[in-house]
């Protein structure tokens, strides 16, 4: 049996942006921290994921603003 490394890669959803793993040893929580100085709608996301894209990890980040419910 083979392993297969994962790579995390994380999407702003509305901007339809993808963004590297700053460090493998964060949290997808301070990913989206450490980005939230470039863009700052990250400040009011959530994370959602992983789900699983051929080698990759993609992990979502959904803003809440503006959502109704």
């Amino acid at each position: 049996m083979d392993k297969i490394k994962l790579t995390r890669k994380f999407v702003i959803d509305k901007k339809n942006i993808t963004l590297a793993d700053p460090d493998s040893s964060m949290t997808p929580d301070q990913v989206m921290q450490f980005y939230s100085n470039t863009y700052p709608e990250l400040v009011t996301s959530s994370v959602h994921g992983p789900e699983y894209k051929g080698d990759n990890l993609v992990y979502t980040f959904k803003t809440t603003v503006g959502t109704k419910g």
